[in-house]
């Protein structure tokens, strides 16, 4: 036990480690724990926001669930950037080459650069045509558009968040990005209720006070990152000002990565894009039962993408370091750990989905809803343990089409089609988009493992 929690101090403060050799379980362990301590206040803030905001209104709960999946097709380019900085930067840490790990490090600011700063102002303009192009009634609009036009507007904050912490995890410094996440969030946290409610000398300003709590702590956050990239101590890829040089060889390989890693979480996002519309067409009850529904599930799955994450540095690195069954049986262990977390707390959603629904709500028709939604996708939680590990592996490997592929044919050619007609002509309405992602996401973990074990990602060079 005393080895234990040593072990556990020297993850949480990120000691530098060499990842390509010595035991398997402790490089998952010492990768994971601040991973998943990362991840839980990501989820924790998710649950909070969406508490507080319920206490102003259904429509506030509708805003904020319309919203969130516009920010998630803009989160699929930062994330396909994100996810070609981790594979870049791990394989030359990997391959001990300090020097060309920076230089992705910096290209994948450069490129974050030129998409976001167009994309806010885009979003500034344009918040009150997107709720009105995602369903939302005039009086929805009318009380959530503030709060579109700040979260889409700064999406900046949410790109650097995600691509400067895909860095830091690259390299294996997984603590620094837990950190970073800790204090954005929890100032997040801290000032939800504040600026929502309108505690002591803070303004009430509603949903949109939620909107202005997010940007407040991703600056922050992104301030830090800024500082240890350049002033830190602990990481492995520091920057200077002559590291500032644009590199076109580096920004094309990059880009390549980015474009279809991009691909891969937009064609994602559009499946929930139009699961979200079918449900809205039932009401904003539903909707509201469904935004809390997925809130929950996001605090229960984003603990176990910690464990994905650390899977794709390890693959990465040890690729870097010519290593690839070392690679592969760090998938194949983390991906059953996974699988036991999830299948855990899915049997503990199942029996407590009426307990947590009554927490976030008294309305009985958005309750009802949500507790049908809990219940059902996560029976797609067993099977999802392994697939989301495998799915980030290929990422880490630098093969970002295969699960692009995977998710085009399992979300477009069987989610999207089967949720409406489950919806629609089978009568089922809201349920059956869950039963419809439930079934989707089981087929593709399946074809994940399957086309992971042929092994060609480990043939893929970047």
């Amino acid at each position: 036990m005393r080895r234990f929690f040593k072990l556990l101090l020297r993850a949480i403060r990120g000691e530098e480690e060499d990842f390509t050799s010595g035991p398997i379980r402790r490089s998952i362990f010492l990768l994971a724990v601040p991973m998943i301590l990362e991840m839980v206040m990501e989820s924790l803030f998710a649950l909070v926001d969406v508490f507080f905001v319920s206490r102003v209104g259904t429509d506030a709960i509708a805003v904020v669930g319309l919203t969130e999946v516009v920010l998630m097709t803009i989160e699929s380019l930062a994330l396909g950037i994100a996810m070609a900085a981790t594979a870049m930067v791990s394989r030359r840490i990997g391959a001990q080459n300090r020097r060309g790990a920076r230089e992705a490090a910096v290209q994948t600011i450069f490129l974050g650069l030129l998409i976001s700063v167009p994309l806010g102002v885009c979003c500034w303009f344009g918040a009150e045509w997107i709720l009105e192009l995602m369903g939302g009634s005039p009086e929805l609009i009318r009380q959530g558009s503030a709060y579109t036009r700040i979260i889409l507007s700064f999406n900046g904050l949410l790109f650097f968040l995600f691509i400067l912490n895909a860095i830091f995890r690259g390299a294996g410094n997984a603590a620094i990005a837990m950190r970073v996440l800790w204090l954005a969030n929890g100032l997040n946290i801290v000032l939800d209720p504040c600026l929502i409610l309108g505690l002591g000398p803070f303004p009430e300003l509603g949903v949109t006070g939620a909107a202005v709590a997010t940007c407040i702590g991703r600056g922050t956050g992104v301030l830090y990152q800024l500082y240890a990239l350049f002033y830190g101590k602990k990481s492995l890829v520091k920057l200077s000002r002559a590291d500032f040089k644009w590199v076109s060889s580096t920004i094309w390989k990059l880009s390549r990565v980015a474009f279809t890693g991009a691909w891969q979480f937009l064609i994602a996002v559009a499946s929930w894009l139009f699961l979200v519309r079918i449900i809205s067409s039932f009401g904003s009850q539903p909707l509201a039962g469904y935004t809390i529904a997925i809130r929950i599930l996001i605090f229960t799955i984003l603990p176990a993408w910690g464990m994905a994450n650390a899977a794709s540095t390890l693959v990465g690195q040890n690729l870097g370091a010519r290593k690839p069954e070392r690679a592969e049986k760090a998938v194949w262990l983390t991906g059953f750990y996974n699988m036991v977390f999830l299948t855990s707390v899915s049997i503990l959603i199942f029996i407590l989905a009426p307990w947590i629904m009554h927490f976030f709500t008294e309305d009985q028709v958005v309750h009802a809803e949500g507790m049908r939604g809990l219940r059902i996708m996560c029976l797609g939680y067993i099977a999802y343990g392994y697939g989301m590990v495998v799915s980030s592996s290929f990422n880490g490997a630098g093969d970002t089409k295969t699960p692009m592929w995977i998710n085009l044919v399992c979300f477009w050619m069987i989610q999207i089609p089967l949720a409406y007609v489950l919806a629609h002509p089978a009568g089922l309405e809201a349920t059956g988009t869950y039963w419809a992602i439930a079934i989707s996401e089981t087929v593709l973990a399946v074809v994940a493992v399957y086309i992971f074990r042929l092994g060609r990602w480990k043939l893929v060079q970047i």
